[in-house]
Order: structure tokens, then C-alpha cells, then sequence
């Protein structure tokens, strides 16, 4: 288990907490306010291949690989057409990721966004993983990735995780798998 000390000093008065998570513990599913549902619907089940598990009318749509009840969430609730995206650096959500059972499989997903004409913002080597990173049609930001097996990742001396940022191009990704 993770262990940390957090504070909180939200109502002024400063406490401190130990805090457990469980090893197993996973983050479950993702859900975005979208502008356009069937947009979005289009782009997450038509490009990217989720599965659309249920509908809730013209409002909300739950997306799952494998049958999972639902990797995300997509809804229009309370949105404001009128307001568009946050502006560029204000805080929220910076991405999220959809990690693959191996590079072959993320190479698979680039290649259909790719001849889609789908833009990539970039690709970064991490050294315990590769990603891909795009938007989706409402500028939420989305990592596709695959893990390396835990023994190849990078460690420092003393065996700490030694993560980096090593930029690589879609076509050596696509050339390789």
C-alpha cells in the first residue's frame, strides 16, 4: 500500500492526515462534460474504437472497451455552448490516458487516426511506457499508451523510478509494430 501525510487547511484549520490506498486500486473511468454528444460519440466509439455500452437520450453516453460497464462518460449536462473551452492553461483536467495491452495495439489506434487525418500533438518515450498524445473534438486532452513491463523500467541508483520524456515520431511507432 501507498502511504503520504496530507494537509488540510480548506477551512483554515490545519489537520493532518496518514493516508492508505490500496495496491489494486485503479482509477475506474473518466467522465467529460462534451458540447456535442453524438460528436463526441463519433470520435471516441468511431476513431478510437470504445464501445457505446448505454444511452441516456440526446444527454449522456457510457463507453467501454471489453465490456467493462464504462471506461468513460460522456455528457451535455450544464453545458454553455456560448462559453467554449477553458482558455489554454487554466486548471482542469490535463489528459487523460487509455492504456493498451502493447505497443502493437497502440500503433493499430494511431494508424486509424492517422489516415482519419486525426491531429498528434506529440509522442513521448517515458521509459516505463510510450504515448501518444491528441485532443479530442472538445480540446480534452488524450493519452494513448502501452506499459512496459514493470522490471524494464528506468530506476536510478538507489532504485527509485527514473522517468523521462524522450520525444519519438508516429512513423516510428507505426514502422516498428
Amino acid at each position: 500500500m501507498a502511504s503520504l501525510e496530507a494537509i488540510n487547511d480548506r477551512d483554515g484549520v490545519r489537520r493532518r492526515y496518514h493516508v492508505t490506498i490500496p495496491a489494486a486500486t485503479r482509477i475506474g473511468h473518466v467522465h467529460l462534460r462534451v458540447a456535442d454528444l453524438e460528436r463526441a460519440i463519433g470520435f471516441y466509439s468511431g476513431l478510437l474504437g470504445l464501445d457505446v455500452i448505454q444511452r441516456m437520450g440526446q444527454e449522456a453516453a457510457f463507453l467501454s472497451a471489453g465490456g467493462y460497464h464504462h471506461h468513460l462518460g460522456l455528457n451535455t449536462w450544464g453545458v454553455d455552448l456560448e462559453a467554449g473551452p477553458p482558455a489554454a492553461g487554466t486548471p482542469g483536467l490535463y489528459h487523460f490516458a487509455l492504456l493498451y495491452p502493447g505497443r502493437a495495439e497502440l500503433a493499430q489506434a494511431v494508424k486509424v487516426l492517422v489516415e482519419a487525418s486525426w491531429p498528434i500533438a506529440g509522442c513521448l518515450d517515458h521509459g516505463v511506457s510510450e504515448a501518444v498524445y491528441l485532443a479530442d473534438p472538445d480540446g480534452n486532452g488524450i493519452e494513448l499508451c502501452w506499459d512496459r513491463p514493470m522490471d524494464e523500467w528506468p530506476r536510478s541508483e538507489d532504485g527509485a523510478l527514473a522517468m523521462f520524456s524522450r520525444a519519438f515520431t508516429v512513423e516510428q511507432l507505426l514502422e516498428s509494430s
